[in-house]
């Protein structure tokens, strides 16, 4: 069993039938089925480490916790104006704790759910989403990039790349030259994992040249990895002040200022992503073309992502007839 500033593992009399040889490979199948993304975990991590400290100042044991536990911390954490979604992450990170325990999980019991609907009718909060921008104006951007210096080309091939793949910035971030397959038609981008892609399996985004060399993904970014002049490793990283390169891969975090830099501070990375998803649906690609570049599973996910807040935009009062 885990302590409690760690984020627990599955405990050992769990796998008590297990052949002695194979215990621990057991045990590590089982908890990185249980565990999830990488940024998954480090987001659970934190939250279970500020349960578990709360816990300890009240005299209350974390793991299993009892309902009233649960219920005072979601409780203190509404009171101090934390958002619903940070609310329902610290829950679901709890009841990810016991699971992995293979403990029972405080989080099902029906008080807890009614607390969460109260806490959540009573803020009132919409799940913020990230803004989508305009493809004028997101073409004025690119046009107006200062495309002279390496950090300009490394910009302009990311934004243009994120856009038009429709990229997640774990994605970018963790893109390497060995996943980009250049021909006549285009490019072809092979993604080993995904936060929908857990395991591993081939998918892939496909890349097409623009008649506008300067508005071009393809153009743009080979005139950056002109610049990184090697044939392998990641794509996209990082540059000292004197515009010399660096073997440090971006983070994601730093990708979202480069967005935030040339977009303004109301768009996210997860911007380019759904400006792609709405771009498209307003030049009228169904939800399959859409999902074939995305990766989304359902047309509902298609729809969560589509950002149609103008008014005039897709409204059939324009085909009334009169």
């Amino acid at each position: 069993m885990a302590t409690d500033n760690q984020f627990p593992v599955v405990p050992s009399g769990s796998s008590a039938q297990v052949p002695a040889h194979l215990l621990e490979s057991t045990h590590r199948y089982v908890e990185s089925g249980l565990r999830g993304a990488a940024n998954t975990i480090r987001a659970y991590a934190g939250d279970w480490q500020r349960f578990t400290a709360w816990c300890q100042l009240h005299g209350m044991a974390s793991l299993p916790a009892p309902v009233e536990a649960l219920a005072g911390f979601l409780t203190e954490l509404a009171d101090s104006s934390k958002k619903v979604s940070t609310i329902q992450r610290h829950a679901a990170a709890i009841a990810k704790a016991h699971e992995l325990a293979g403990l029972d999980s405080p989080t099902t019991d029906k008080k807890i759910k009614v607390l969460l609907k109260g806490i959540a009718r009573e803020k009132k909060t919409r799940i913020k989403q990230a803004a989508a921008f305009s493809l004028a104006s997101f073409k004025r951007t690119i046009n107006s990039m200062d495309v002279t210096t390496p950090t300009g080309l490394r910009n302009r091939a990311l934004l243009l790349l994120g856009f038009t793949g429709a990229f997640r910035r774990s994605e970018l971030e963790a893109l390497n030259m060995e996943d980009l397959a250049f021909d006549e038609e285009g490019l072809v981008v092979s993604l080993d994992k995904s936060k929908t892609n857990q395991l591993g399996q081939a998918e892939e985004k496909a890349i097409f040249y623009s008649p506008d060399p300067a508005l071009c993904p393809i153009r743009s970014l080979q005139a950056w990895l002109r610049v990184l002049d090697r044939t392998e490793g990641c794509v996209f990283v990082s540059l000292r002040k004197n515009q010399q390169v660096t073997s440090r891969r971006l983070t994601t975090k730093y990708i979202n200022l480069i967005v935030q830099q040339y977009l303004g501070p109301g768009y996210t990375a997860h911007s380019l992503r759904a400006s792609f998803v709405t771009v498209s649906k307003l030049n009228g690609a169904d939800d399959s073309k859409v999902m074939n570049q995305t990766k989304h599973k359902t047309s509902a996910m298609i729809r969560r992502y589509t950002r149609l807040d103008n008014v005039r935009h897709h409204n059939s009062a324009k085909e009334l007839g009169l």
